[in-house]
């Protein structure tokens, strides 16, 4: 399914990369006790930097949890 997903942004939107990810456990980050994958399509320019992962690739929206 990831693959197809893949393919079709790549299809549609022809990013240079991608972000891959899963959180699994509080540890890693994650706040509800459920499974999804995050397939999120980069673009060389996107922002200064792009390391750091996936939960930093939209900096407005990393911090989701102290914001109301």
């Amino acid at each position: 399914m990831l693959q197809l997903a893949q393919m079709t942004l790549h299809n549609l939107l022809h990013p240079d990369g991608y972000n891959i990810g899963i959180n699994d456990g509080a540890a890693a980050g994650q706040t509800v006790p459920h499974v999804h994958v995050h397939l999120i399509p980069r673009f060389n320019g996107d922002c200064t930097d792009p390391r750091g992962g996936v939960r930093w690739v939209v900096p407005a929206k990393a911090d989701y949890w102290s914001k109301p």
